[in-house]
């Protein structure tokens, strides 16, 4: 079985038809992928650059308050007491904190034989932009550290949490 070769004029020139089809074929492929590469790197989230900004910490009206310089994490939780307690809104200092890419941790310091530890990675939310409620979250675990004066024992509370961000408006 033999195959007819045809030719045709491209640019005043003879081309056998298979040269030019096949051509057309990997052309078609390479447009066909640059654009699926564009599309991709416009839909796939962008790396979180700063987590700066106000967190919703344990209670509704408990704050976790962080500025990120470069890797390092500080700020403040800022936590009401309970009625049992009084009004007070105690604020314990982060003390150490860091960022390596998603991966985020600090440490607070002790404040009335208690103090927070969490660990754990920054996500997009719900939120589009920057301004908007939980446009960022923090999710991990947190330890709260409490150290009973009858035993002087530390106790570790541990649990998973998802601190998300408060947005401008909040």
């Amino acid at each position: 079985m033999t195959c007819a070769r045809r030719k045709i004029r491209v640019n005043g020139k003879q081309t056998p038809t298979g040269f030019l089809v096949s051509n057309l074929w990997v052309l078609t492929v390479t447009l066909s992928l640059i654009a699926v590469g564009g599309l991709r790197a416009q839909t796939s989230p962008g790396t979180i650059q700063d987590i700066t900004g106000d967190y919703y910490f344990l209670g509704p009206n408990d704050t976790l308050a962080l500025l990120q310089e470069e890797d390092m994490v500080k700020g403040y939780i800022d936590v009401l007491q309970g009625q049992s307690e009084s009004d007070v809104v105690l604020s314990y200092p982060i003390t150490i904190g860091s960022r390596k890419g998603d991966h985020v941790e600090f440490r607070t310091r002790r404040i009335h034989e208690m103090y927070y530890r969490f660990s754990g990675t920054v996500q997009h939310g719900t939120g589009h932009k920057k301004s908007d409620p939980d446009y960022l979250q923090l999710a991990g675990e947190l330890q709260t550290f409490t150290r009973q004066q009858a035993t002087d024992k530390e106790v570790i509370d541990r649990r998973q949490v998802v601190f998300k961000s408060k947005g401008e408006s909040q």
